[in-house]
């Protein structure tokens, strides 16, 4: 097999910008062989851009469009698809294409709650021979690896403290007005934290590791008309006594995306596109233990940080997706570890509902009953019944 046959199911904004990188030949070992699409204009949007792709090169391969995506799977015509539907969605659709033998990229986040990603998770485990990968593009980012690279080399020592204050996710209420899924439990399952922040909480986690205990203060539609939150601020504990927060929120402009990681060693600052590393010459644990002078402060050193410069993003995914499928090679980011930044989102929230800190692994159950009465308020009507219809058995019954 010299290309992965994709399929894709969902053809909105994400799907289509993946559909065209590949047509312009970003992805050269993956064809678009098929799209399943409830909407018909997406389907004729496909079916006119192929037509003058072949216009140009009569070489140009058809792709075959769907206005059911299980019958896409099951058709034989691809070897993987990428999931790009209503968070909700994509459990169901990843399990029915593990049982159909094709290979899955999954949009973020992984899922609206833990305990259907589970589900997820349980499938594909049946299928060892297939390849199931997130789309947590902004791992490609050279600036965070660096980050994950220096603090999992042990060189800084523990963490201590870490903080991200991420609030330039600015969103105005015409872009909630956009769309009637927008911003409701019932369409998206969550805000901010749902739609914007599943790359923040996917690194802050894959960078500074899981944390055991969760304390929020959430507030909902504070800045737009919305049933969801648009504010969080967010306080944790880890395993090892450290200690980090998280602040985000769609209500301020310019905003801020600063991310910081204390160590015993010294300090990982991400700001404004830079990579700051102020390394102590002694760590601090052993400095204290032998300063003599009152006001003393061990002695750092602005170490600059070299990088190679990539940032990859979806082609980069999506090339390390076709990879790992044709020779084996890593993915980016496997499926299985979405459940992550979505088990502390969770959290979060489960955390604002109850008005109390939530200690790691949480009560699944609970967080699901309490997310299910949400939607059945939710100002999305026509999807409330579908929504709870998937929450009485599992996706695997």
């Amino acid at each position: 097999m010299k290309k992965v046959r994709l399929g894709f199911i969902g053809v909105g904004n994400m799907g289509t910008g993946h559909i065209n990188n590949i047509f312009a030949g970003k992805c050269p070992e993956i064809e678009v062989a098929a799209v399943a699409d409830l909407n018909p204009a997406r389907l004729k949007w496909v079916q006119d851009t192929v037509a003058k792709k072949q216009a140009e090169n009569p070489d140009f391969p058809s792709v075959a469009c769907f206005s059911d995506a299980e019958e896409m799977l099951n058709s034989g015509l691809i070897d993987a698809v990428e999931i790009a539907v209503p968070h909700y969605d994509h459990p169901k659709y990843a399990i029915l294409a593990f049982k159909a033998g094709i290979h899955v990229m999954c949009e973020k986040p992984a899922g609206v709650y833990t305990a259907q990603v589970r589900d997820m998770i349980a499938e594909v485990d049946r299928h060892p021979d297939l390849v199931f990968g997130m789309m947590f593009n902004q791992r490609t980012n050279h600036l965070y690896r660096k980050m994950r690279e220096i603090i999992q080399s042990g060189e800084l020592g523990a963490i201590r403290r870490t903080s991200w204050i991420i609030t330039n996710w600015y969103r105005s209420q015409c872009y909630y007005d956009s769309g009637a899924w927008r911003a409701t439990w019932s369409g998206e399952g969550g805000g901010v934290l749902l739609n914007q922040c599943p790359h923040n909480l996917d690194l802050w986690q894959w960078i500074c590791g899981m944390p055991s205990l969760i304390d929020v203060r959430m507030q909902f539609g504070k800045w737009h008309d919305i049933e969801v939150e648009d504010d969080v601020t967010a306080y944790v504990e880890y395993p090892n006594g450290a200690t980090g927060t998280f602040i985000t929120t769609t209500g301020d402009f310019p905003g801020t995306n600063r991310f910081e990681v204390v160590c015993d060693g010294g300090t990982l600052i991400c700001d404004g596109g830079s990579l700051i590393f102020h390394k102590l010459e002694m760590p601090e644990s052993e400095f204290t233990k032998v300063n003599k002078v009152p006001f003393g402060a061990p002695k750092f050193t602005r170490v600059p940080v070299e990088t190679d410069g990539k940032n990859e993003q979806h082609v980069g995914v999506l090339n390390a997706f076709a990879a790992a499928i044709l020779r084996g090679e890593p993915l980016v980011a496997d499926g299985r570890e979405g459940i992550n930044g979505l088990t502390i989102s969770n959290a979060m929230h489960l955390s604002a509902w109850t008005g109390k800190p939530v200690t790691l692994p949480f009560d699944e159950a609970l967080f699901k009953s309490l997310l299910m009465d949400h939607v059945k308020t939710s100002r999305r009507k026509e999807n409330i019944d579908s929504v709870l219809a998937d929450t009485e058995g599992t996706y695997n019954s």
